[in-house]
């Protein structure tokens, strides 16, 4: 049964992350420069959060807050559903669906060395069924000229 540590081999531990005494504009502007959905956010490399651009809209923008002067470790979500380097993929796409999240990331002795998100999921599954098609093509049709 493939692992997280089998994906991150693949993906790569690239993980962005804020200090929880960053501003919710430092934040941001990271996740718009990477065009990514969320960071992870640690104390002392530890992780106690995740800000996503969910908590943008309804923390900050729906709340009229100023994003350059709040902090994102009063904002974040919290508690963070994480996993760890040896869990199953599939305990993962499980997490994900029950607590209807897109990210988790990834703790090992608690310091966080990668994270695993709906799209990493939907890209191996994506991958295992072209394989199983070619496969049963090849099976039934012989090879492909």
């Amino acid at each position: 049964m493939p692992k997280v540590s089998d994906l991150l081999k693949r993906k790569g531990s690239d993980v962005a992350s804020v200090n929880e005494n960053d501003t919710v504009l430092d934040a941001a502007h990271i996740m718009n420069d990477l065009k990514i959905g969320s960071v992870v956010v640690t104390h002392d490399e530890m992780v106690v959060g995740i800000f996503t651009e969910r908590d943008i809209l309804m923390r900050i923008v729906a709340a009229e807050k100023d994003p350059a002067t709040t902090k994102v470790g009063d904002v974040m979500t919290r508690p963070v559903a994480a996993c760890c380097p040896h869990t199953s993929l599939e305990e993962c796409q499980s997490v994900i669906s029950s607590k209807r999240i897109r990210h988790l990331p990834v703790v090992d002795e608690g310091r966080l060395v990668g994270i695993v998100t709906s799209g990493d999921l939907l890209a191996r599954e994506a991958k295992e069924q072209a394989a199983t098609i070619e496969y049963l093509y090849e099976y039934l049709y012989g090879k492909k000229p």
